[in-house]
This record gives C-alpha cells, structure tokens and sequence, in this order.
C-alpha cells in the first residue's frame, strides 16, 4: 500500500532512485529549485555533511553548490551527481574509482563537490555504479570512475581507474544526445537516433545477443560503429 511523502511540497518537478538511496527536486514557492533526498548514508553519499541515514526527506542545502539553483540529479551505486542551473557539475559520497571526478584522492566526500575538468556546460550528468558521465551542450560525452571493462568507453591504453573527466575522443564526430550507464556498461545515444553500447557485456546486458565484453561501441543495428583506439 503506498502512501503520501508528507515532508515534501506537491510542486515536485522531478523524482529518481538509487541504490539504497531516493532523491526529489521540487520549486519552491520563490521559484528556486532545491533537492531533498532520503535513504541510506553510507560514505556521505546523500550530500548531507554527514554518514546518516535518513528515513524521510532531508533537504540539500543551496550553499553546497555556491547558491545555484539544481536541473537535475543521477544516483550511482554509492555516489551521486547535482547538475546546476548554470551548467556545473558536484559529486558527494563513495570516491573508491574515482567515481567523483574530483582532484582530492579521498575515499569519500560527505558534501557536494564540484567535478574537476568538464570545460563547457553540461546539460546531462550519468551515475553508473562506480562509474560516472556527463554530456556537454555540444554533445560530447566525458567519463570517469571505475574502467576495467573499459565501460569508459576511453581504449585499451586506459587506467582501470580514472578519477578526472576525459573525453570519449573516440565518440568525436558524433553528437551524443542522452546516455546512461549501469553496472560496469554504458549506453548512449545519438542526435539520429542510434544507440551505443560498450563496456561489461554479462548477461547480454549490451544488447548484441552475446555476453561478451567489449572495448568497442555498436551500434543499435549491431554493426561496429568504430573500435577503440590501440
């Protein structure tokens, strides 16, 4: 039986889930848009300058992010995204990958901090479980974190971790429109409508008919759009 989330204005805009964690976005009745999460707080993960968990709505204050309204937010395994209004990026919890995207090597953060490196506005930002994305307004696609199925999508060369935003030099030429990763893969797809996959492939969780990994994006016909650089 459900029931209504009490602590929370019905103006909500916009509603997601995470592993053991769950986030809302809601305008407030200044027209400012602010977040409020809940769930489990293991590593600061709900950006709340603590390791509590919390069983109801817990708002996130706006001075976290320099007083800039939020446009959306992505849960990770252990790990969150804020996306601002003017285009930047914060992460708060789990950094073990690198998942963060921050300078500092520290294994956690329990506040909101902006992602070192994205050189443009973002319009989208991607959480997998250790790994984590953002697409710019032009359409490039950036990536960090965890890499050892190369779900990074950034060649064979590539750390198996690596914690500042790189771009996906191999995706250049395309115009990425929307992504999202999961566990150790990544799926993106472009301004004419082909989707990509590359990264852990158990489970056939790439689409192909196949449960191989791969260091290589296909297209949603499963033709091999291009390889990943040697």
């Amino acid at each position: 039986m459900w029931s209504r989330i009490e602590s929370v204005s019905s103006s909500s805009l916009n509603l997601g889930l995470g592993l053991a964690k769950r986030w809302l976005w809601s305008k407030s009745e200044t027209g400012q848009i602010f977040a409020a999460v809940w769930g489990n707080g293991d590593y600061g993960r709900l950006g709340l300058r603590s390791l509590d968990s919390h069983w109801r709505p817990a708002p996130v204050l706006r001075a976290a992010f320099r007083d800039q309204g939020l446009r959306a937010i992505a849960c990770g395994g252990a790990h969150t995204l804020f996306l601002t209004e003017t285009g930047r990026v914060y992460a708060t919890g789990l950094n073990d990958f690198g998942q963060l995207g921050i300078s500092d090597d520290a294994t956690y953060s329990t506040e909101p901090m902006e992602v070192s490196g994205l050189p443009q506005e973002i319009v989208q930002i991607l959480a997998g479980y250790y790994h984590s994305g953002a697409i710019t307004a032009d359409g490039e696609l950036y990536m960090w974190g965890k890499n050892t199925n190369g779900q990074l999508g950034l060649g064979k060369r590539a750390a198996k971790a690596v914690p500042l935003p790189s771009k996906v030099e191999s995706l250049i030429g395309l115009t990425i429109k929307m992504a999202a990763l999961g566990f150790e893969h990544s799926v993106a797809v472009t301004d004419g409508g082909e989707a990509l996959s590359w990264g852990g492939g158990e489970y056939g969780r790439l689409g192909h008919g196949h449960d191989s990994s791969s260091l290589a994006f296909f297209k949603s016909t499963s033709s091999l759009l291009s390889v990943i650089g040697d």
